[in-house]
């Protein structure tokens, strides 16, 4: 039961007491109410709060900041389903999700994508079991593994003719601040460190990453991030409050746009 009198914010449900509580549904629909203005603001594959509350999903505080919201999802997949259709073909496409959360964007990359697989890594033993439930509920096609993935992607085979799509969506924690923006340096961990082990560990296979960012990203960080990758482009939606706006920094590497005749 949500309590009275306190306000549901990124602040409470992130840093405060109900970080790793499950939340109720009347504490998610205040969440959305009270930080967006919008109750069903946390809407997740393809559901608002009440209609995957009563399937039987659910999610803890930190889950219900840090996931991305469908609206939010569904964009970033178009987009990276668009920059695929760019580039040169292949066999097949692995997509990766190093940060699980909720995995609803692996999801909805996994439905712009069809035909790919899909695996996610979540280190939160608590995260995990509940998420691993939910995509079990929803019986959506994605490996969720429990773990770090910079030792579990070594356990696991990669063909060699799949090209990789990474979403990267450290957790932002601190990184964040409504004034100066992200700063993808100070993620958990930073995301150049994402893409350079991504990078080091298959360097003879197709990538492209797709960074989430914020509306507002320190400009030196982004300039960082963008040296990693052969070619790159930022959106940003306006999907919500202006000033709170995120966005995507999709970018390949290893992986050629496709020629002109191919693309006709």
């Amino acid at each position: 039961m949500a309590a009275p009198g306190v306000r549901y914010d990124r602040s409470l449900l992130l840093h405060g007491p109900k970080r790793n509580e499950i939340l109720t549904l009347e504490e998610v629909e205040r969440y959305g109410q009270d930080s967006f203005g919008d109750r069903d603001y946390v809407s997740l594959h393809g559901m608002p709060p009440r209609e995957w509350h009563l399937r039987g999903l659910r999610v803890l505080g930190r889950t219900a900041v840090e996931c991305t919201r469908d609206a939010l999802g569904d964009a970033i997949a178009r987009d990276v389903a668009a920059a695929v259709g760019r580039l040169s073909p292949v066999a097949g496409i692995l997509a990766i999700d190093p940060f699980g959360g909720s995995c609803n964007t692996l999801d909805w990359i996994l439905r712009h994508l069809p035909g790919s697989e899909g695996i996610g890594f979540e280190l939160d033993a608590q995260v995990h079991a509940l998420t691993r439930r939910n995509l079990e509920v929803l019986g959506r096609p994605i490996a969720l593994h429990q773990g770090d993935y910079r030792a579990l992607l070594g356990t696991l085979p990669v063909p060699a003719d799949r090209a990789l799509v990474v979403f990267v969506a450290p957790p932002w924690g601190t990184a964040l601040d409504e004034r100066t923006g992200l700063d993808l340096s100070r993620t958990t961990p930073p995301v150049t460190e994402v893409i350079s082990d991504l990078s080091h560990r298959y360097p003879t296979h197709r990538l492209l990453f797709a960074v989430q960012v914020y509306e507002k990203v320190e400009p030196a960080s982004l300039a960082e991030v963008r040296r990693l990758l052969d070619a790159s482009d930022l959106h940003v939606y306006g999907i919500s409050r202006a000033g709170q706006n995120h966005g995507l920094l999709v970018g390949s590497r290893g992986w050629p746009e496709a020629a002109t005749t191919e693309r006709a």
